[in-house]
């Protein structure tokens, strides 16, 4: 069993890593295991594709379509809950609030919320920075990390125009300190829910459905470009055999057996 962090960067197309000059992004991909070619689900909407994150299910299953929640028809239990069960601790650190229902009530550990990711282009180095101070005080078992603000310039700038590089460079940093503070005995994955073209995303071409998927630390063979199809479906189940637990019988996803050392 290897604690976890699973990081998200919100928005991030995998061909703004290069351009973006991202050491702290390409020193994981170097000591760990990645693809730049993993595939987000339709519609790659970020409340859809969070909640296909967690329950291993397209949102034709989960039945979220859009970024307003509704319960599930046939609820099945996310990754959260799977830990919860089986007596794992577990901390959120985000600043887009409908991710408070990636998992069902009184599941979670800790908390921490701040909606900074509209108005300060900065706020995601904050989250990194209350994640950090809880993670060395802490050490949960799993600890989820969203980071929004590219997305937001995406929207608001274009996706792949100057400003939006220049926010993935600046989120890399928080990206960095995050990963400092990982102590070498937990694993990490870091991936993004979709990319974005102009200033939008949601539709089912390669600019929105091609994202990032890199997971390195305890456990995970090093130096190794995933060449098997990757679908963000995977996260979950991957995670789960990271943390020692069996995948439910519902999620629809695979564990990346190959990058497991």
């Amino acid at each position: 069993m290897s604690s976890t962090v699973l990081i998200l960067i919100d928005g991030l197309r995998p061909d703004a890593i290069s351009p973006a000059n991202c050491p702290s992004l390409e020193a994981l991909r170097a000591r760990g295991a990645s693809t730049l070619r993993a595939t987000s689900v339709m519609p790659s909407i970020t409340l859809p594709v969070h909640t296909s994150i967690f329950h291993s299910v397209p949102p034709g299953r989960h039945g979220i379509t859009t970024n307003t929640w509704a319960p599930m028809a046939r609820p099945l239990p996310g990754l959260v809950d799977v830990a919860k069960a089986a007596g794992l601790r577990s901390a959120f650190f985000h600043n887009w609030e409908p991710l408070r229902d990636l998992n069902r009530p009184e599941t979670l550990a800790f908390s921490y919320f701040r909606d900074n990711c509209y108005t300060d282009p900065d706020g995601d180095q904050v989250i990194a920075d209350e994640a950090v101070r809880y993670l060395r005080s802490d050490r949960p078992d799993f600890m989820f990390v969203y980071l929004g603000t590219v997305d937001v310039y995406g929207h608001n700038h274009g996706w792949m125009s100057p400003r939006y590089i220049e926010q993935v460079r600046r989120v890399d940093n928080a990206v960095g300190a995050v990963l400092a503070a990982i102590p070498d005995d937990h694993a990490v994955v870091l991936t993004s829910d979709h990319g974005g073209h102009d200033r939008s995303h949601g539709a089912d071409i390669p600019e929105d459905m091609t994202v990032p998927w890199v997971a390195a630390g305890a456990g995970i063979r090093r130096g190794v470009d995933i060449h098997a199809p990757i679908s963000l479906l995977d996260t979950a189940p991957t995670i789960a055999r990271l943390l020692g637990l069996k995948a439910h019988a519902d999620w629809e996803g695979r564990c990346v057996e190959e990058i497991l050392a």
